[in-house]
Formats: C-alpha cells, structure tokens, sequence
C-alpha cells in the first residue's frame, strides 16, 4: 500500500488515484491508531483492550484509567496535531508558490517560541493564581497568533498583500523574536533551562482531554474548510493576474489562508511544542502520489499528516521505554532523510 501511494503516476485522470490514496490513507490512520492505543510503558495491550470489548469483561480499573485519561487523550491530540501541521504546510506551499514553504512563514512558530520563553522565564513574578497549567500553552498561542497579525499588517497595503512582503518580513521577524529569545534564554536558570529544551523538541507527553478541548476549536474548522480553497490555490498556481482574470478573490484566499494557518499551527505549538517536518514533508510525499491539485491535497494531507505524527509518536514513546524521546526528534530523523530523497528523486527532471 505504501510503494502504490509514493510511486509517481503516469499523465491523466488523477482522480481515481487521489481516491484511492485517500481509502489507503484512511486505513494507514485506522492502523497507526490501534497501535498507538495498545503500545506504552505499561502493560495494556490492544488484544486485551478488545478481548475485554467483545467478550463484554469490565477492564481492570488501572487498565481502564490508562486508556481513557492517557493513551485516548494523546492518540486524539497526535491525530489533530498531524492534521493541523499537514494542512497548514499544504497552504503556505499552495499560497507561496513554493515547495520549500512551511508554517514557519507567517511567524507562527518564532511567535510561539517567544510566548512560551516569555511564560516559563518570566512566569514566577506573576502572582501564584496566575502561575497554572495553562500559562505557557495559552502564552505560546497569544505569541504565534500576535506575530502573524503583525506580518499580516506589515505585508498588506491598500487591501493586497504582498506574497514577497510577507517572505521577506517574516525573516526579518523571526531574527527579532530570535534575538528577545535568546535574551530571555540567557536570564533562565537551570530549570527554566530544562523546560524550555523539551518544549522546543515538542511532545504529547502532557495529552489530556482538557489540552484536546482547547486546540480543537481552533484546528478543527481550519481542516474542515481548507479544501474549499484548493481551486483558489490551484488559480495561484499561473499568478495573481490569472487567478483574478478567472474570477477568484485572490485576497480573500490569501487571508484565509494566513489566518487559517495561524490558528491551526498556532494551537498545534502551544499544546505540543515545537514540532518540525510534517508540514514540509506531507505535501511532497502528496504530489507524489496524486499529483498538484489542491482539492485533492488538502483533504490527503490532513489524514498523512495525521498518520505520520500519530506513528512518531509510537516510536517515541516505544523506543526508549520506560522513558520517552521528544516527538520533534523523532519527525526530523524521519522527516529530513526523506525530504532529502524527494529533493534527489525529483532534481533529474528539473535539470532536464
């Protein structure tokens, strides 16, 4: 199923094939989420979850609780976060123009990064009510979604906003908030030191149905809607120009596209930390398999990217057991090598 999804198609009618890997996708999701609940440290196993499921026998209390308050909560996060990261990738390339583009662009993850610096460097003066659980998650939201409302104001003149503008000032904001974090890094002490290490590799170590409540608003509509954007993002494709001779309301895409990706990566950041690659590589491995229709992309792109963090999650929590990797570990080794073969897979024909 993986060799047929991956494998470039010969010219004509993608659609079928898009079908398909969208029924493929969907049984790879189905997969990778049964082995999530039924992998860990402890000793609750997916054939016993079952057996108790289909026979009717009332699941041990410690079994029960490990399902329903641990793996449950973070298997939901894995597969809203993957989707998130997937969708908003496909976005920022489909609005770009660009294969290289992520996320990162619109200032969502420098943003975030400087929120959740300011949260656990800073978050001893704030008084004790304020010191909870929620700080560094909501300070990490408020950050990513400020930052990419400054790029957007920064890059829009007269109602248009200017694809490159939105490039260039979103490097030079990423610098600044680079610069204040670093500043912040060196104020740390050895603990905050610690706590800004892990959050910055990203983990669902922390999943609960509380922190899944508070990112689902916010990443759930952005998945449902993108596709209805794929013919507008199919336009870009020949142009600004051609895309309002055609009829589309460029800016309007390009607006909901920005804000969309905002929301969606931003809560994604402030529930998980920082997670790289999905964005990235979701979209390639895509057009590999079902070729550049947006339509077709956006929706495929929510359920590999969704399979994809939900199987780095396994590996993470798996493979050093009892203890646990970082997720953003385990997505750029995964992550990287593969961009890499897709970049030395397609150079041929772009030298050609």
């Amino acid at each position: 199923m993986a060799t047929a999804l991956f494998t470039r198609p010969a010219d004509g009618d993608r659609s079928r094939r898009a079908l398909r890997a969208t029924w493929a996708l969907l049984a790879l999701v189905v997969m990778v989420s049964a082995v999530s609940l039924g992998s860990g440290a402890s000793g609750v196993s997916l054939p016993g979850v079952l057996h108790g499921l289909l026979t009717g026998e009332a699941l041990a209390p410690r079994d029960r609780l490990v399902l329903m308050e641990i793996r449950l909560p973070r298997l939901g996060l894995g597969l809203l976060i993957g989707a998130a990261l997937g969708v908003s990738g496909t976005l920022m390339q489909g609005l770009f123009r660009n294969p290289l583009a992520d996320p990162g662009i619109v200032g969502v993850g420098s943003g975030a990064s400087l929120g959740a610096v300011l949260a656990i460097v800073l978050g001893g003066l704030l008084p004790v009510w304020a010191g909870t659980q929620w700080l560094v998650p909501l300070a990490a939201f408020f950050g990513g979604w400020g930052a990419t409302l400054l790029l957007y104001r920064v890059a829009t003149r007269q109602g248009r906003t200017a694809v490159a503008m939105l490039l260039l000032a979103g490097i030079a904001l990423a610098a600044l908030a680079g610069a204040l974090t670093g500043i912040l890094i060196f104020l740390a002490d050895d603990r905050q030191l610690r706590d800004l290490t892990f959050w910055n590799m990203g983990s669902l170590a922390g999943a609960s149905l509380a922190k899944l409540g508070l990112a689902l608003p916010f990443i759930l509509p952005v998945i449902l809607l993108a596709p209805r954007l794929g013919a507008g993002l199919n336009a870009l494709a020949l142009g600004e120009a051609a895309a309002r001779h055609i009829g589309h309301p460029v800016e309007r895409i390009k607006t909901r596209a920005i804000l969309g990706v905002a929301a969606a990566t931003g809560a994604a950041t402030a529930v998980a930390g920082g997670i790289g690659f999905v964005g990235i590589v979701v979209p390639h491995l895509l057009r590999l398999s079902t070729g550049p229709d947006h339509r077709r992309l956006l929706p495929n792109a929510a359920l590999l990217g969704a399979a994809l963090l939900t199987a780095a999650d396994i590996l993470a929590r798996t493979l050093v057991a009892p203890a646990e990797l970082p997720i953003g570990i385990i997505t750029a080794v995964i992550g990287a090598p593969v961009f890499l073969w897709i970049l030395l897979r397609q150079r041929p024909l772009a030298e050609g």
